[in-house]
């Protein structure tokens, strides 16, 4: 099946670039602040999203310790650091920017996100990545119809739907669970999370009599509030089954994704 003409805006922010975050910024571990601040910058490693960037004078003073390991982490070089809070520690999760790297950044410190059991935007918790000012996720109601078809086989045809459009992907359809053949798809123990939608509380896997796709469907029951409008709602991936529109078939969309690590 021929590419699709990309049919969604593109993400916009060089590598390297530097934005002050106007939002208080927390992180814990074990329960334990480990840096507390207002004056985090957002800095863009990769195109996608930032990430947060802290004044070492914000942090738990003696948190940190030098590994003596230098690496570019593509706005500039930085030092490795090993985090130690109260009885914890973790191995390499910290990067001090070194000079060479964007005048900004010098004096703050990059985690690594799994490295930290809780990130808080003022008070309310942030999942996977800092969500970037730069893109917006608007859920919108439609009349369109969707039909979504597999190795020949018909697993949902929907008479209206609810559009999302997130930048930088495709845009999403999600369907009324009436509209949907049940009998035919196989639940899995699937759980991603998205900044931007929340976790997932589903995700569904197709057995054909040609080949067996896995993790093609999802829902989330309980999104954030500003996606309100797809709680309860499946979507099915674009990249991976024939999305008729309005009665047109869709190409297939280009954009990366895996159903092992998922990108909605």
């Amino acid at each position: 099946m021929a590419a699709e003409s990309v049919r969604y805006p593109s993400l916009i922010v060089p590598v390297g670039h530097v934005e002050p975050v106007p939002r208080r910024i927390r992180g814990l571990i074990g329960g334990h602040v480990v840096f507390d601040t207002r004056r985090a910058l957002y800095v863009w490693e990769r195109p996608a999203y930032p990430q947060f960037s802290i004044p070492i004078e914000d942090m738990v003073e003696g948190a940190l310790t030098d590994d003596h390991h230098t690496e570019p982490l593509g706005p500039g070089p930085a030092r490795r650091h090993s985090l130690h809070i109260g009885s914890e520690i973790r191995q390499g999760a910290a990067w001090l920017w070194d000079d060479g790297a964007p005048e900004p950044l010098l004096g703050t410190v990059r985690f690594e996100w799994e490295a930290l059991e809780s990130w808080f935007e003022e008070d309310e918790p942030v999942f996977v990545h800092p969500r970037s000012p730069y893109s917006r996720v608007d859920a919108l109601r439609s009349s369109s119809s969707v039909r979504v078809e597999l190795d020949g086989v018909v697993l949902a045809d929907a008479p209206h739907c609810v559009k999302l459009f997130e930048t930088g992907l495709p845009t999403r359809y999600y369907l009324d669970r009436t509209h949907i053949d049940w009998p035919r798809l196989r639940p899995t123990d699937t759980v991603t999370s998205c900044p931007y939608k929340g976790t997932t509380s589903g995700y569904w896997s197709f057995d054909s009599g040609v080949a067996t796709h896995e993790n093609i469907a999802w829902t989330y029951d309980f999104p954030t509030p500003h996606a309100n409008r797809i709680a309860g709602l499946v979507a099915f991936y674009n990249e991976h089954v024939d999305l008729y529109i309005d009665g047109t078939l869709l190409p297939r969309p280009t954009h990366p994704t895996s159903a092992a690590a998922p990108a909605k």
